[in-house]
């Protein structure tokens, strides 16, 4: 008899780089027992960033899980990247989290990374906490830090404390008793707002909430991501850590999953072991797991789970716990293992995707072979890296958040696979939108079409975030199902690439006619190709009839576009302006401070620009300016020449020379190669 499991929670740590969220990790494995020395990023030993090259740069790359126990709850911690450029990192954390940490800086107060992560915190409703780092750094701010939040994050936060010299080694942080004058009152006016039964016994008499009960009702909340309480500690003098600690066991949710329920767990790692092999970690929800099961992605022949800081072999990974699993070798990140979780879409997509690339190159043209192989297993723990083969010019393009990613991505080359590259210039991505409704179709037997299949396709736009719907406007029964599969992932693969060279992202393409030839035989019963349809006839078709289909309803190019906030000094406007407009920024708001000493400037900017608006900006300011900028949507591209991106040599549609080799009916019944037919653009 399999032995309870104690409640576990999922917990995530994260913040904008540089807050102290790693220092914040070693502290938490320092209080609960795991480690007996913290260690120090600056100093590259701490537990969480294991890579030489996270070490060597004092930021974290990968996330990275520990485990420790709050009395009787186990808390498996994941501790998250803080760089803009490895949001993925966070994105394949999001999904396995039961609560979360967000951690801010007492002296930088709410930056541009802060407010992403909580406003996708709060829309999937992930039950947080705030914790507010080095209060004993001098400028650190309390009341100031409480606005900041306020405003800039959510109003729906509770102080759970004072810091009595706050800004000095000395600082100490003092939760709030029942007897505290004003806590119990802000509590209750907090709580009362999502809360109809008490927003009434606090009108009618606040004094007869007992405290309990506000205690209570704010477990409640917080575990539905309502309200945010807030502590205030540092990570390096262990101030308010074991305040936060309470807090984590009492207000988000631990939870004892179902081990023998139907196995359903989800994949949000892959690494390679020693031997090269793949490393799966999967967060569990329900059932287990166990050496030797089999599912699509093969047989498991090993299993560890997170224990006291350390990952321990184990027979069986069960639900709630996160373990490596081994011996899935065709398993990629967002993988399903056993069932789907019932009301969960499968990949899901929690931030905007990279909107830049590069070309990466090696050194020595004898490594391109190996830089394939090198890159494609980076793609694998980062699958948004998003390789394009280009075989005709002999190129690799990476997507990319950022420049550092690309430091990073060109320091792995480097030191783990020995491969030394360089990059092109940085470009961005842009997407196509459909902006009208064509269709096209092809009949089996008549020119010019050279294949054995009828397609018909109509393409239509969709709403942004749709993605792409394919849809039968034909009797499934027309035709084996075979076809129609073929036709429908020939489709998703040709809208990689529109008719610019760009993604579409959203559109519904229905097929209107389907047609084809059944197998036949030679009277000695031996199959003819010549004489039924394959496949692949369908394969070769399909791109053709949906490229003509697309050029009767017309894309449009959109290229990404960046949210920013500047604060800039008053008498500084008048150059800061002029600059914005020769970078295409479009200011919607501007706002002075009440002394009128500086303004801040709200409004869009294309996300090629970002980097140079970056570089300005010092020398614009006298160095007081600050910027923050994030993706927020794609907009069409208005004037000028519209950006074509280059086309790869796996979309034969897009290479003016290319000449498909088919194969015609001959008077005698077989086939045979015949001249090539150039492909109709």
């Amino acid at each position: 008899m399999q032995s309870p499991l104690p409640h576990t929670l999922n917990l995530g740590i994260l913040a904008h780089v540089d807050a102290g969220k790693t220092s914040l990790t070693e502290r938490l494995l320092h209080a609960a027992g795991v480690i007996d020395e913290i260690g120090r990023v600056d100093d590259g030993n701490t537990q969480t960033d294991s890579l030489a090259l996270e070490r060597r740069r004092g930021i974290t790359i990968k996330s990275a899980v520990v485990s420790f126990r709050i009395d009787g709850t186990a808390v498996n911690l994941i501790d998250t990247p803080g760089h803009p450029d490895f949001i993925a990192e966070v994105e394949r954390v999001l999904s396995v989290l039961d609560g979360a940490v967000l951690v801010v800086s007492a002296v930088e107060g709410v930056q541009a990374q802060t407010r992403v992560l909580l406003r996708t915190l709060r829309r999937l409703r992930i039950p947080t906490l705030v914790f507010v780092n080095k209060t004993d750094r001098r400028g650190a701010r309390y009341e100031g830090v409480l606005r900041h939040i306020a405003e800039r994050l959510t109003p729906d936060v509770v102080p759970m404390g004072s810091v009595p010299g706050i800004g000095t080694r000395g600082a100490r942080f003092v939760p709030f008793a029942e007897g505290d004058e004003g806590f119990g009152a802000r509590l209750c006016e907090l709580l009362a707002e999502h809360d109809d039964a008490l927003l009434a016994a606090y009108v009618d008499d606040p004094a007869s909430l007992p405290y309990d009960r506000l205690r209570a009702e704010l477990a409640r909340q917080t575990r539905r991501a309502l309200v945010h309480p807030v502590f205030f500690g540092s990570a390096v003098t262990g101030v308010g850590v074991p305040e936060l600690m309470r807090g984590i066991r009492e207000l988000l949710p631990a939870r004892r999953g179902d081990a023998g329920a139907p196995a359903s767990g989800s994949v949000f790692k892959v690494e390679r072991g020693a031997a090269g092999e793949k490393i799966a970690y999967v967060r569990m929800f329900s059932g287990t797991v166990r050496v030797r099961d089999r599912f699509r992605e093969g047989k498991v022949t090993g299993v560890s789970v997170f224990e006291q800081g350390a990952d321990v072999p184990r027979d069986e990974v069960r639900a709630g716990q996160i373990g490596k699993v081994r011996g899935l070798g065709d398993v990629r990140i967002g993988d399903v293992i056993g069932v789907p979780r019932e009301g969960v879409p499968a990949g899901a997509r929690h931030f905007a995707p990279p909107t830049l690339e590069t070309v990466v190159s090696p050194l020595r043209a004898a490594d391109r072979g190996a830089l394939h192989l090198a890159l494609g297993q980076l793609a694998e723990q980062d699958p948004l890296i998003d390789l394009r083969q280009d075989d005709v010019r002999q190129e690799v393009s990476v997507s990319l958040y950022g420049e550092v990613q690309k430091e990073v991505i060109q320091a792995t080359l480097a030191e783990e696979y020995g491969l030394d590259v360089t990059f092109r210039e940085t470009t961005t991505i842009c997407v196509e939108r459909v902006v009208g409704t064509g269709a096209a179709h092809e009949v089996i037997d008549t020119d010019p079409n050279p294949f054995l299949a009828t397609v018909g396709l109509r393409v239509e736009p969709a709403p942004v975030g749709a993605g792409v719907e394919f849809r039968l406007g034909v009797e499934l029964g027309s035709m084996p199902y075979a076809f129609f599969r073929a036709v429908e992932e020939t489709v998703r693969e040709t809208l990689h690439q529109g008719l610019h060279g760009w993604r579409i992202p959203d559109c519904t393409v229905t097929m209107t006619h389907a047609g084809y030839w059944p197998r036949q035989s030679h009277a000695h019963g031996t199959f003819d190709k010549s004489m039924s349809s394959t496949a692949g006839d369908f394969r070769h078709l399909t791109p053709l009839v949906l490229m003509d289909a697309l050029r009767a309803a017309g894309t449009e190019v959109h290229e990404p576009m960046h949210r920013f906030r500047l604060d800039v000094p008053a008498d500084t406007v008048g150059a800061v302006l002029p600059a914005l407009a020769r970078l295409r920024a479009v200011p919607h708001t501007q706002t002075t401070d009440g002394a009128g000493a500086s303004y801040r400037l709200e409004g869009d900017i294309p996300a090629q620009r970002v980097h140079a608006l970056e570089q300005l900006l010092p020398g614009l300011t006298r160095g007081e300016g600050e910027l923050e900028s994030a993706f927020d949507h794609y907009r069409p591209v208005r004037g000028g020449t519209v950006p074509t991106r280059e086309r790869t040599d796996h979309d034969p549609l897009h290479r003016k020379d290319y000449l498909l080799r088919v194969v015609r009916r001959t008077s005698g019944g077989g086939r045979e190669d015949a001249a090539p037919v150039t492909a109709r653009r």
